[in-house]
């Protein structure tokens, strides 16, 4: 829409422009009669219209297509062509007006306005032809870099699964000699985990309530794992479920929460997870007991990375993720996220 406005704009500034120097010089010469007036209104009206015809023609056939000379040939033949219409239709206005042929017993001057007119479009054509071709790289650059980010958010997402598998999957270890029961209950469990993760591959974003519901699930998991150790306290308020995140970013936080936090204490600690929203953002916190020092020694997961990756190529610099230590015994996560993409 943006790029019509403009060019409608120059179409009518320009040979506006043009019209309205040709009308001072011929009034000049013949005094500001009706007649000249209205001969120039009416080439200011056909000239758009060739000139709109000359465009669409000049997209059918991909004229910006091909070699530099093979685009210079095309617009100094069609600028002739459409230069000759103009000239014919100046002759047959000029004639229907005066009434009589005052330009057909000039030559010269026919061939002046045939100059004149053909010139005006071959300039046209050659502005057209560059604007167009400089749109069309950037676009060409807008694609790719859509297309790159793209990848590279697939490349995330990939990376994310076997990290997530490869913990879960030892989980299940742990428990099948101890508990088979308990064992088969936990696959039943990550085979909802898998299904989720298949079934959200074609979407950048779910509603975190779907991220609840899934965590859920794995926090199932890791409860027969942790026992007692793990304490758990979930408050999502009803606004913030239906807000849009990155799939697997809740799980990411809690994987990372129990991984370097919770499962490094002997006695274990509390899991607690906070969605709410404040103004249009989205604050999403998972907090562990621990310290950051004993969880990470101060350097940031895979997982975590990943996460802050994710964020940046879907939402920009609009969103970030933060850990640090909330209080003297939890290291918080805290996400701050757009509530619209």
């Amino acid at each position: 829409m943006k790029i019509r406005v403009s060019y409608w704009a120059c179409q009518i500034s320009g040979w506006g422009t043009y019209t309205a120097l040709g009308m001072v010089l011929a009034a000049k010469a013949v005094g500001w009669r009706p007649s000249v007036m209205a001969g120039y209104g009416l080439f200011f009206l056909y000239s758009i219209a060739l000139t709109d015809l000359l465009r669409r023609d000049m997209r059918r056939r991909e004229w910006i297509a091909g070699s530099a000379a093979r685009r210079f040939l095309y617009i100094t033949a069609a600028a002739a062509v459409v230069g000759s219409i103009q000239t014919f239709l100046v002759l047959t206005i000029n004639l229907a007006f005066e009434r009589h042929a005052s330009m057909l017993q000039q030559p010269l001057s026919i061939v002046s306005v045939w100059i004149s007119v053909t010139s005006a479009d071959w300039v046209w054509a050659l502005f057209y032809l560059v604007l167009t071709f400089r749109r069309r790289a950037q676009e060409r650059e807008v694609r790719f870099e859509l297309a790159l980010k793209e990848a590279e958010l697939r490349a995330l997402e990939a990376q994310i699964n076997p990290h997530f598998l490869f913990n879960s999957l030892n989980s299940i270890r742990g428990l099948i000699a101890e508990d088979p029961a308990q064992a088969q209950d936990m696959i039943t469990r990550l085979a909802n985990l898998l299904r989720y993760n298949l079934h959200r591959d074609m979407e950048h974003t779910v509603p975190l309530a779907s991220e609840v519901e899934v965590v859920s699930d794995y926090l199932a998991l890791e409860s027969v794992r942790f026992e007692e150790r793990l304490r758990i306290a979930l408050a999502v308020e009803q606004d913030a479920a239906m807000v849009g995140v990155p799939p697997m970013l809740l799980q990411t936080l809690v994987e990372n929460a129990l991984k370097h936090g919770i499962a490094r204490l002997p006695a274990g600690g509390d899991l607690s997870i906070a969605a709410r929203l404040e103004a249009d953002t989205l604050v999403l916190e998972v907090a562990n007991s621990g310290q950051l020092a004993e969880a990470s020694g101060g350097k940031s997961t895979v997982g975590l990375k990943n996460a802050s990756e994710r964020l940046r190529l879907i939402y920009g610099g609009r969103a970030s993720l933060r850990l640090a230590n909330r209080d003297p015994q939890h290291v918080a996560a805290t996400v701050l996220i757009p509530r619209t993409i």
